[in-house]
């Protein structure tokens, strides 16, 4: 198991599908787990730290949980079976209760505990994370703007001085 942190809730416009992603950080990799609206809305609240005025499902049941002295220690996402993300809330008894991944995830923001994941379902499902420019490719471009002009752009024109090799 593999800790992930939970990057946000997502809608993809175009296939009106919403997800979760979870980010492996060592293995630069996001998990995307399709969800539904009622647990997106869950994941999302908790996040933003919304607390609603009467408990909602998964407050009830983290409440619960407290209630009984068997809170939630930490959620793991298990295995990925025919596209489906199988998880298991594990109790600080040592108890595990089987779950949906979202459901699980929602639970694990509540409690505020670590969230695992199956070294092989990140594998599978994970997609790889563009890294983000470093400062030595920044200063670059910054050196490139700080030299080139609109009429670098025009047809037939050279470059200007340490603007690099362009065909104009």
């Amino acid at each position: 198991m593999v800790p992930v942190e939970v990057v946000g809730v997502r809608t993809h416009l175009a296939d009106d599908e919403i997800v979760v992603l979870l980010l492996d950080p060592d293995a630069a990799l996001i998990v995307p787990i399709l969800i539904g609206p009622a647990e997106a809305t869950a994941i999302a609240s908790a996040q933003a730290g919304i607390v609603p005025p009467r408990p909602m499902t998964h407050d009830l049941l983290r409440d619960a949980l407290v209630a009984a002295g068997a809170p939630v220690g930490h959620v793991e996402i298990t295995h990925l079976d025919e596209g489906v993300f199988h998880a298991a809330l594990v109790l600080t008894t040592g108890r595990r209760v089987d779950a949906r991944a979202s459901d699980a995830i929602a639970v694990a923001l509540r409690f505020e505990c670590p969230v695992l994941c199956s070294a092989e379902v990140v594998a599978l499902a994970g997609v790889e994370v563009r890294p983000a420019a470093n400062e030595e490719d920044l200063a670059e471009f910054r050196e490139f703007l700080d030299q080139v002009s609109a009429e670098d752009f025009e047809t037939g024109h050279e470059p200007g001085p340490g603007s690099g090799e362009r065909n104009g």
